[in-house]
């Protein structure tokens, strides 16, 4: 009796099992972004709007990136909206060994679906093999064009081995074009910000007619000894030279001996060697510690009054400052008109390993502004998408960088970042602090950096 009955509930089970089988289950998928409770196949509209109706909800994205401590915490802030409205987990992993990290994972095949660069260099890496995902496949390109600055999309467009493909969006970014000024006493000494390159040479003229030094410049950082200097060498060469000579820079196809660079550094020394320009000198630049270079201006009187720095760079200034009391910034001025109103930046692109449905529509959630917006309100982050509010921004500072960098004409990426290790941290920091030492010349100095270029 107890066998025929074990039999019968051993049929009734096999019996549901294969209902269930012909009925397409009931268990989630996270590869194919089908859901227990929602039909994915009534559902239509662009991954994002899909995954917003519940079409992927239960499924898990995995990410990893340079984001940790306080960093990993607003970047998971910023995500938690989206992961409650979609049901899509998205998991993010940060290291400060990201570098390494992600090549050794993308090498095994055991890529995440999707990484976040702060060097799009290493991303240029991965896209040449093949490794990352083409997202102008599937995402709107008007929208995007509508979106972003153009500048943006053509940095995100990298060479794949069948042609240029779009390796991922901006996510969030750094401005550098700035020059930091002590405005309270600025302002008392009746100084007007400049608009233009000749009302800032006007303007530190003006300076030195009153017995003051204008800038205040040091490129000393231990090992990384020089990094401050490619930044202004960059800054000079948006100004001097057409973006698509910037861009061939960067790619080592226009050597630092070119004329088109030597240009853009003859035109830097006239600032940088000029003894009534710079605080301490030629030679104080060099030996002054870069996050030590702007405190003069806020000595009193000021022993210099103008810096030029990433919106970073406050966190050295001195304790209890009021920015828009204390201290203020203007954009850097374009040289020649001719080229624009060109804004120097940093940051993040996030690129994709992996194609399946619920991937896709984290990485068109990350082209809108509404995936920092939390980040925006906490601190720490600028957004690159046109769709961004300024009232959004929880700080000051942030949100008047944000707003100078919306009006430039075109932006561009950190050269010395995009360029190989070996030159970019390397030759490049090396020679430009030669040079300002004054220890080789300048086109001694372009020729041992364009030396190191891996051939």
């Amino acid at each position: 009796m107890f066998t025929n009955k074990r039999f019968t509930l051993i049929s009734l089970l096999l019996i549901l099992a294969l209902i269930l089988v012909a009925c397409g289950g009931s268990g989630n998928n996270s590869n194919t972004g089908e859901s227990s409770d929602t039909d994915s196949d009534t559902i239509t509209g662009t991954p994002l709007e899909m995954a917003m109706q519940g079409a992927y909800r239960g499924t898990i994205v995995t990410m990893t990136g340079p984001f940790t401590d306080e960093d990993e915490v607003k970047f998971n802030a910023s995500i938690a909206e989206f992961e409650a409205a979609t049901g899509i987990d998205v998991q993010y992993t940060g290291t400060k060994e990201f570098e390494t990290t992600i090549s050794v994972r993308v090498d095994a095949g055991n890529a995440p679906d999707i990484a976040d660069f702060p060097q799009p260099g290493l991303l240029a890496n991965f896209v040449a093999d093949g490794k990352v995902v083409d997202v102008s496949t599937f995402l709107d390109m008007n929208k995007l064009q509508a979106n972003y600055n153009q500048s943006w999309l053509d940095m995100a467009t990298m060479d794949g081995p069948n042609g240029p493909i779009m390796a991922g969006v901006w996510h969030r970014f750094n401005g550098k074009s700035l020059v930091w000024y002590p405005k309270a006493a600025f302002d008392a000494a009746g100084y007007q910000v400049p608009q233009t390159w000749d009302e800032l040479i006007a303007l530190m003229d003006e300076i030195v007619a009153d017995g003051d030094t204008p800038w205040c410049i040091g490129i000393e950082s231990g090992t990384a000894t020089g990094w401050p200097a490619t930044d202004w060498m960059e800054e000079f060469m948006l100004r001097t030279t057409s973006l698509e000579n910037y861009d061939k820079w960067v790619a080592g196809e226009l050597p630092f001996n070119s004329p088109e660079v030597i240009n853009a550094a003859e035109k830097m020394s006239e600032l940088w060697f000029n003894g009534d320009y710079v605080y301490g000198g030629r030679a104080g630049i060099v030996s002054t510690f870069f996050g030590d270079s702007p405190k003069p201006m806020f000595d009193n009187p000021p022993k210099c009054w103008l810096h030029k720095q990433g919106n970073f760079i406050t966190s050295f200034f001195p304790e209890g400052l009021q920015p828009g009391v204390d201290y203020d910034f203007f954009y850097l001025p374009g040289i020649d008109p001719a080229y624009g109103k060109p804004f120097l930046v940093a940051g993040d692109i996030m690129a994709m390993f992996n194609d399946r449905p619920e991937v896709r529509a984290v990485m068109e959630y990350f082209s809108t502004g509404e995936s920092v917006r939390a980040w925006l309100a906490a601190g720490g982050a600028l957004s690159p998408h046109r769709d961004t509010n300024l009232d959004w921004y929880g700080d000051d500072v942030e949100r008047g960088v944000a707003a100078l960098a919306q009006q430039a004409s075109s932006l561009r990426f950190d050269a010395s970042d995009l360029m190989p290790g070996e030159v970019g941290s390397g030759s490049f920091w090396k020679g430009m602090t030669d040079y300002v030492s004054g220890s080789v010349d300048l086109p001694t100095a372009m020729r041992e950096i364009d030396a190191a270029w891996p051939r």
